[in-house]
């Protein structure tokens, strides 16, 4: 499966993007979803990561009660509301794709697929 994440830009602190990962293929629906995001010189990080039906949802803490994780599976699309942003929010946002059967959403291993990331500038 093809990832196309997007929806990135600047945004001031405290205000609100959605991004959106647009996948090619029939199989969408077969796969669990997560965000991850890379800031410069940290390691890729896990966000928030969904369930093949959209009926489960993982949060870092870190982003917890800001940000919210959905899919349409008709679509083959997944989405990440990013609210009451802080600087610290400010990464390249990547999405991925994986079988993840019984294995938690956190790791970046789990995941077969990634997008090609997307920017997000959070000023202060």
């Amino acid at each position: 499966v093809l990832l196309q994440a997007s929806g990135g830009g600047l945004v001031q602190a405290g205000g609100s993007v959605r991004l959106s990962c647009a996948a090619s293929g029939r199989a969408f629906a077969s796969y669990a979803m997560g965000w991850f995001r890379q800031a410069p010189g940290k390691e890729r990080e896990f966000v928030a990561g969904i369930s093949r039906s959209g009926g489960s949802m993982a949060y870092a803490e870190s982003v917890k009660g800001r940000f919210t994780i959905s899919r349409d599976n008709a679509k083959n699309t997944m989405y990440l509301q990013m609210s009451s942003l802080k600087p610290e929010d400010t990464a390249v946002y990547y999405c991925a794709a994986g079988a993840l059967r019984g294995s938690g959403y956190s790791a970046p291993g789990l995941y077969d697929y990634w997008g090609q990331g997307t920017q997000v500038t959070v000023s202060s």
